[in-house]
């Protein structure tokens, strides 16, 4: 890529690259990244497999019609609505059958499936998190828990603490996978991004489901490189995740994620707004103000895109603003080695198209950052 420079309202994400490994609604979280100035590198980890036609959903239907059901908790919207639209489909009366249940619904999107399939919601958490239903059923809120049938609507996630806290108070619960995860038919864009990941090529990995995460991890063990992507996500990339539940497999694999307060797809464009800049400081470059971001700098609020030699090169002249950096740790940085020569055009184009003295040569030493 060559050097660029554009005069451009500053876009919170401008010089960043995210991805994002997202099968649903990849799209849509996309364009707000976009809309926000990141490149956006799309890798979806997982594929959901609807269970309409699948015998396990149609066994967990039917397990859950051999007996009146109590307490039903609907985790997604589209899940739920999928759910009640297959029995339907296969003449089982399961909206008939839950009419004398008490529903719980998760979330808003939960809830809307629940009263657009004819049943009533009862109650639903504020933090829209299987915690807080599983607090909630724990309090003694709904009565006891003991001996009671409940239902809970899977979405891919197993949730497991949720059904594992259930059980242990003495609830018979039954799930209900309304859809499975698996690897994408193509995995090669799975591959190429921990590649990128382990090279530092992107800012952010953005999880919207834990199936997601541990996919990712699946693959990095495939190809021998797990403990390489670990170390790339706890230096320089920034791993995000939509919630907690999401962040499990990376918090298992000792990997740190930041995470919006609301488990919604703005929520999480707008936490790596929050996170991807303030981790690169704004630097007093003489009369001039510069930010080195992932693939660009901004100096005095101008986004310039620059090639990855004289990128690395600023990188490295950043980390320490102000002192020297020598030559031979420059040719050490490029990417793909170099020499002297190498070190010094890189020097040269970094100039050019910053279009400002910023980068100072110290004879027989190396260059510095102009303070």
């Amino acid at each position: 890529m060559t050097e660029t420079a554009r005069e451009t309202d500053l876009l919170p994400l401008a010089g960043y690259t995210v991805a994002v490994t997202a099968a649903r609604r990849k799209e849509e979280l996309g364009a707000l990244l976009d809309r926000r100035g990141a490149r956006v590198v799309y890798a979806p980890a997982i594929r959901i497999v609807p269970l309409s036609d699948d015998a396990e959903l149609v066994a967990a239907t039917k397990e859950v019609l051999a007996q009146p059901v109590d307490l039903v908790i609907a985790t997604t919207g589209v899940g739920f609505r999928g759910w009640l639209e297959a029995a339907d489909a296969w003449d089982l009366p399961l909206v008939e059958h839950l009419s004398s249940a008490r529903v719980l619904a998760r979330g808003p999107k939960a809830r809307g499936a629940i009263r657009g399939g004819g049943l009533v919601d009862a109650w639903s958490p504020e933090s829209e998190s299987s915690v807080e239903v599983l607090s909630h059923l724990l309090s003694g809120a709904e009565g006891p828990l003991e001996g009671r049938r409940i239902a809970v609507q899977l979405h891919g996630d197993p949730l497991p603490e949720l059904v594992a806290g259930l059980r242990a108070a003495g609830a018979d619960v039954l799930t209900v996978p309304v859809y499975r995860w698996v690897l994408p038919e193509d995995v090669a864009p799975v591959r190429k991004l921990v590649a990128t990941i382990v090279a530092g090529g992107v800012d952010a990995v953005t999880f919207t489901s834990a199936p997601a995460a541990a996919s990712l991890l699946s693959v990095a063990d495939e190809l021998g490189l797990t403990s390489e992507l670990v170390a790339a996500l706890n230096d320089r990339v920034l791993a995000i995740a939509v919630g907690p539940v999401t962040a499990g497999p990376l918090d298992a694999a000792g990997i740190p994620s930041s995470q919006p307060e609301r488990a919604r797809l703005g929520a999480l464009a707008r936490e790596v707004v929050a996170r991807l800049p303030e981790r690169d400081p704004v630097l007093e470059v003489g009369p001039h103000t510069l930010q080195v971001r992932g693939h660009a700098a901004v100096l005095d609020g101008r986004v310039v895109e620059l090639a990855p030699g004289p990128m690395t090169v600023l990188r490295e002249l950043a980390r320490r603003p102000g002192n020297v950096v020598p030559r031979p740790e420059l040719i050490d940085a490029l990417p793909g080695g170099g020499d002297g020569h190498a070190v010094e055009m890189a020097v040269t184009r970094l100039r050019a198209a910053l279009g400002a003295p910023v980068v100072e040569t110290v004879v027989k030493r190396g260059y510095r950052l102009k303070l």
